[in-house]
C-alpha cells in the first residue's frame, strides 16, 4: 500500500472516530437536557413538543443558538439552551439529525 493511500485511510478513520464520539456526546446531552420533552432519540410522543429526529442538523443548531440569544422566544427552550456550549449544540444537532424520524413523510 503506498504512503498516500495509507494517509487517506488514517485521516478517514480519524474523522469517523471523531463523528462517533460527537454522536455519543450528543446522545448523552440529549439524555440530560432534551429527553423529558423530546425523548432521547428526538421522537417526541407529546404533540406539544416537536419531533427532532431526522431534522436537518443546521436547523437544530440555528434554533438552539437563536433560543440562547433571544432571537427565538420560548421560556422553556431559552432556559434549556442557555447553558449549552457550541460543542453541545453541534453534538445535539448531529445526534438528532442522525436519528430515524417516527413521522411519515412524503418524498
Amino acid at each position: 500500500m503506498n504512503a498516500r493511500c495509507l494517509s487517506l485511510l488514517v485521516i478517514a478513520g480519524t474523522t469517523l472516530a471523531t463523528q462517533a464520539a460527537d454522536l455519543n456526546a450528543g446522545k448523552a446531552k440529549s439524555e440530560q437536557v432534551c429527553a423529558s420533552c423530546h425523548n432521547v432519540d428526538g421522537n417526541s410522543t407529546n404533540p406539544q413538543y416537536p419531533v427532532l429526529a431526522g431534522q436537518h442538523g443546521d436547523y437544530i443548531a440555528r434554533a438552539l443558538h437563536d433560543y440562547q440569544t433571544g432571537v427565538r422566544t420560548n421560556a422553556i427552550m431559552a432556559g434549556m439552551a442557555k447553558p449549552l456550549t457550541k460543542d453541545d449544540i453541534a453534538n445535539l444537532a448531529d445526534w438528532f439529525a442522525s436519528q430515524q424520524s417516527g413521522l411519515n413523510m412524503k418524498r
